[in-house]
């Protein structure tokens, strides 16, 4: 298999895998293993095993000392507290970056980054390269991160990212045919160069206010899922109590 179908499966298994466990499939506690998920989501172990990391990197699962991984235990506020934490971070990163100005190497980075997303559209609103605009918008938000200049930052955003389903990527499969996420993924872009245009301009406040308004896309997609589907509110401890 090349590596470019290796990556492509890659990230169909942490989508599948990330809906498994949010819609209560694979519980939490359950222990994971690569033979069998391999045999349930058709595809060869190495993404799996890649894709298992990943989702141990985003704080669903957790790393067994004598290896293999179990789904981590959480409840819908933990999602919603990460996710917002993660906005709040970003929008520091954004903020420090604005005021004390990026590198030019970092901002040149950035730029590229978006000009590439905006090729991820195309003329029709549901024309969208999804494995592709998930791949540059994890990178986005790493330079985001690192545009501060202050690894202090740049370590508590990774970290906030760490939560469950609180990483810039966490989409879900479901989701990839419904024309109102697809309208989120065309609001997010306009904010990625909002955001860059505040950093330019040295507008600290209104590049972090946009960083925060940026993540709370990721809830109102999750809230948006629930709601098509109310089952969910029974699966996932502590979700009936906060849900609106």
């Amino acid at each position: 298999m090349r590596n470019s179908e290796v990556a492509t499966h890659g990230r169909r298994a942490v989508i599948e895998l990330r809906e498994k466990i949010i819609n209560g499939e694979l519980p939490g506690g359950m222990r994971l293993f690569e033979v069998s998920l391999a045999e349930t989501l058709e595809i060869s172990r190495t993404p799996v095993r890649e894709a298992l990391s990943r989702l141990a990197e985003e704080g669903l699962l957790d790393r067994l000392p004598s290896g293999g991984f179990v789904v981590r235990r959480f409840g819908y506020a933990d999602v919603v507290d990460s996710i917002e934490l993660r906005g709040v971070l970003e929008g520091t990163a954004a903020r420090i970056a604005a005021e004390r100005g990026p590198t030019p190497d970092g901002l040149g980075r950035l730029k590229a980054i978006v000009e590439k997303l905006d090729t991820c559209f195309g003329p029709n609103e549901g024309d969208v390269d999804f494995d592709t605009y998930a791949e540059l918008n994890e990178q986005f938000h790493n330079e985001l991160a690192g545009l501060s200049g202050s690894d202090i930052v740049r370590r508590e955003v990774e970290r906030a990212a760490a939560l469950p389903f609180a990483s810039p990527s966490a989409f879900l499969p479901n989701k990839l045919e419904i024309a109102a996420f697809k309208r989120s993924l065309r609001t997010a872009q306009d904010q990625h160069h909002a955001m860059l245009n505040a950093i330019v301009a040295r507008e600290g406040a209104r590049a972090e206010f946009i960083a925060r308004e940026h993540a709370r896309i990721a809830r109102q997609n999750l809230e948006y899922i629930f709601s098509q589907d109310p089952e969910l509110l029974q699966k996932i401890p502590g979700l009936a109590l906060i849900h609106r």
